[in-house]
């Protein structure tokens, strides 16, 4: 009883001995037998290296080390001159056990900066692994969504103050990434801090799993005292002159962008490089110098221009952007229909997405007259208390923001992914959870639309892969994806208003359409980016402009009626089509029988086609993007479009998919007036594209008062689709829906039968 008490006693004082082990020490342990050589050139290295990072030696200190090689000085005068700028002393043991002591160097660190330290390793068992340093103060902010519907955030708000920290080991040239085996040599440490005031952080050393000493002696507490930043004011002016919302990066001499992306809370996402400001609005940056990149959505030219930070705060930076071009002075207003607040890249923790406030801003950041902002499966219950069955109160008389639905991560998301827009009642009839919707899509389209909405189907590229760059294509997919994979079916039944394209690769986004506008339906496409999820870049980055005939405030109901009604064209906002129009009647205006975009004409008739064009590319081709597969991102870009080696794109004449005629423009930001003359031996769908980087909607030609039946060989692969699609599809549908569901199938099969025997053979 009295050893068991004796070895309980012993093994506390050994804990409290150990817990009281990590003291500061001004006198850091100095080893005498280094071999000299081989310990100066690890010191040349570190020197270096803090160079390298930015920080390096006072000109006293620098020449001090200097003369100490130089003299052939002891390791022991020049361990002296470097155990001033440690942070730590790492001690390994013999036996491979790390434990820590607090060395002299200043606890000081600065507001969203990095602060460079030195650490000392005294490495008795001549390990050779890496340094790893961790800290629980230094943990992710952040839990990005995994997609699941009921996300359980693992970061409770309250744990937010303690991750204040980032840590980084410098482990690349000069420096090698392993430790040397040396007894003796220094390593460097940077420390990031996200706010000012006195804060305490656990730092963790190790060389490898259980290498850690008992009783806590590999960490050491420290009390860092984190110096506010310069708050640098931005004057923000727009090309007109106005104030506005600017798109920053901020980057340091060695190509670090500020704040640090993982220490970041809306409204700046971990996941981008930029930053939004408004006018008037301030970034905290510690005194230093840096390129800023600035710029405002697609129509901007990205201008470049360094900054000093002084130590006196604030300091203001005035920030003049430049357009290119400015399409909304022609009466087309730029929207992207899906851009989400919750899921994918967004921050699932601590919060369940971000709030509408923070959506507003990258709209306004991004130059983007609508942004449709969709909730749908992640953060579904939290984020839907957003919609409010109209604009956000959020929105300005030139920028739109509104709340809707993508059903996805529900029944029916099998079918393909749906959007939803201008919707007055967000939950489906009869229905308190998402999993009671139905599943297959139909059903929902059809409530979208009885409800006043504009809907259609997102992504429509995933499922219907086929081999093959050309259009249209006669590969049949296998429609096993979330994109338009029931469009084949729902078409036919007149529910469906548009597919979604620029987020997906083009020609299997394109092709289906194309077929089913041979076939004389008229579904119109629309641009989006699905952001975060597929583009996580920035908002707009597909876009769809509609042309608006009133001045004065943006109306979301026209903006989106012109969605349904074709009054558009889809682009990567480096390449536009505006005002295409065929015999005088711009797409999407009310023409022949008072339908949109019909012109009646006589056959042998010619058809005078015009339209303005305008690109923006760079002097120097990017062969990182030209030379990609189409099916690798960026899906549109108008660098894909280059002649050559010029600042030249083509713009086509498209007729029932068919390419006819094409005329190149200069890429040069200027608007170019594109002509073309045809005259249709029959019925026919028309459009302009730039490939791939713009696309209008097709004008619908009716020659003798004939509907378009344009191709057999479309109505039979839309037949066959059908099938396909079916089989894809049925089991996943509920056999409560499944004879409704077989029966609208079996109807659009009989009505591509019938299409195909009234259509032309190719």
């Amino acid at each position: 009883m009295f050893r068991r008490l004796f070895r309980v006693i012993v093994a506390t004082v050994a804990c409290l001995a150990a817990l009281q082990a990590v003291v500061r020490a001004d006198d850091l342990t100095v080893v005498s037998d280094v071999p000299e050589q081989p310990f100066e050139a690890q010191v040349k290295r570190v020197v270096a290296a803090l160079e390298f990072v930015g920080s390096p030696l006072t000109k006293n200190k620098a020449a001090a080390v200097d003369k100490a090689i130089e003299d052939k000085d002891s390791p022991v005068a020049l361990q002296k001159l470097l155990d001033s700028l440690c942070l730590a002393e790492v001690n390994i043991n013999p036996e491979s056990r790390v434990k820590v002591a607090l060395g002299p160097a200043a606890q000081k660190l600065v507001q969203n900066g990095w602060t460079v330290f030195l650490v000392k390793v005294h490495n008795e068992a001549g390990v050779t692994a890496k340094l790893n340093c961790t800290s629980p103060n230094a943990a992710p902010l952040y839990k990005q969504s995994t997609g699941n519907p009921d996300p359980k955030p693992s970061v409770k708000e309250s744990d937010v103050p303690h991750r204040w920290l980032d840590v980084s080991m410098l482990d690349k040239q000069p420096l090698n990434a392993r430790l040397s085996g040396l007894l003796v040599e220094y390593r460097v440490i940077e420390l990031y801090a996200r706010t000012p005031g006195k804060h305490e952080a656990k730092l963790a050393f190790d060389v490898g799993q259980g290498t850690q000493d008992l009783g806590f002696r590999n960490e050491a507490n420290i009390l860092f005292d984190v110096a506010k930043a310069v708050d640098v004011q931005l004057e923000i002016i727009d090309d007109d002159g106005e104030t506005t919302t600017g798109q920053f990066v901020f980057r340091d001499p060695r190509g670090r962008v500020y704040p640090s992306r993982s220490r970041r809370l809306a409204p700046d996402f971990f996941f981008h490089d930029q930053i939004y400001r408004h006018h008037g609005e301030s970034v905290s940056l510690p005194p230093g110098q840096y390129e800023v990149e600035f710029t405002r959505g697609p129509e901007y030219v990205v201008q470049k221009r360094t900054l000093a930070v002084g130590e006196t705060s604030p300091q203001k930076e005035s920030f003049r952007l430049m357009r290119w071009i400015k399409l909304r002075d022609l009466g087309w207003y730029s929207g992207d229909h899906h851009v989400h607040a919750a899921g994918c890249a967004h921050y699932e923790a601590p919060a369940q997405g971000v709030q509408p406030e923070d959506m507003m801003r990258h709209i306004l950041g991004e130059d983007l007259n609508v942004g449709c902002v969709l909730s749908w499966g992640p953060c579904w219950y939290h984020q839907k208390q957003f919609f409010e069955g109209a604009v956000s109160k959020l929105s300005t008389p030139r920028y739109v923001m509104r709340y809707d639905v993508e059903v996805s991560g529900f029944p029916s998301s099998h079918a393909g992914h749906l959007c939803l827009l201008r919707l007055t009642e967000d939950d489906y009839p009869g229905t308190t959870r998402h999993d009671e919707w139905p599943s297959w899509d139909q059903p929902v389209l059809a409530w979208g639309k009885s409800q006043g909405g504009v809907v259609g189907f997102s992504h429509s590229g995933w499922g219907l892969q086929v081999p093959g760059d050309h259009l249209p294509n006669y590969n049949m997919p296998k429609f096993d994806g979330i994109g338009a994979n029931e469009y084949i079916v729902n078409v036919t039944h007149d529910v469906c208003d548009f597919i979604s394209a620029v987020d997906t690769p083009i020609v299997w986004e394109l092709n289906i359409w194309y077929h089913t506008l041979n076939c004389g339906y008229t579904c119109r496409i629309s641009g989006e980016t699905d952001f975060p999820c597929i583009y996580g870049d920035r908002v707009g980055l597909g876009r769809a402009y509609v042309k608006l005939d009133k001045e004065g405030a943006l109306d979301f109901d026209a903006w989106v009626m012109g969605i349904k009604n074709g009054r558009s064209y889809c682009c990567d906002g480096l390449a536009h089509l505006p005002d295409f129009k065929v015999n005088g009647l711009g797409v999407g205006e009310q023409g022949a029988g008072g339908r949109a975009s019909v012109v009646a004409a006589k056959s042998g008739e010619k058809l005078k086609i015009t339209a303005r064009a305008a690109g923006l590319l760079a002097e120097k081709p990017r062969d990182d993007i030209r030379k990609r597969p189409l099916d690798q991102k960026p899906y549109w870009h108008i660098e894909r479009a280059r002649v050559g080696d010029t600042k030249r794109v083509p713009v086509e004449l498209i007729v029932n998919g068919q390419s006819v005629a094409k005329k190149e423009i200069d890429a040069d930001g200027g608007l170019h007036d594109v002509a073309f003359d045809y005259t249709p031996e029959q019925s026919s769908w028309i459009a302009l594209r730039i490939f791939p980087a713009a696309h209008t909607n097709p004008v619908f030609v009716e020659l003798d008062g004939k509907p378009i039946r344009a191709s057999k060989k479309s109505a039979e692969w839309c037949a066959h689709a059908v099938d396909v699609c079916w089989n894809s599809k049925k089991n996943a549908i509920r056999e409560s829906e499944r004879e409704a569901a077989k029966t609208a199938y079996d109807a659009a099969k009989k009505a591509y039968e019938k299409i195909r025997a009234e259509s032309t053979a190719d």
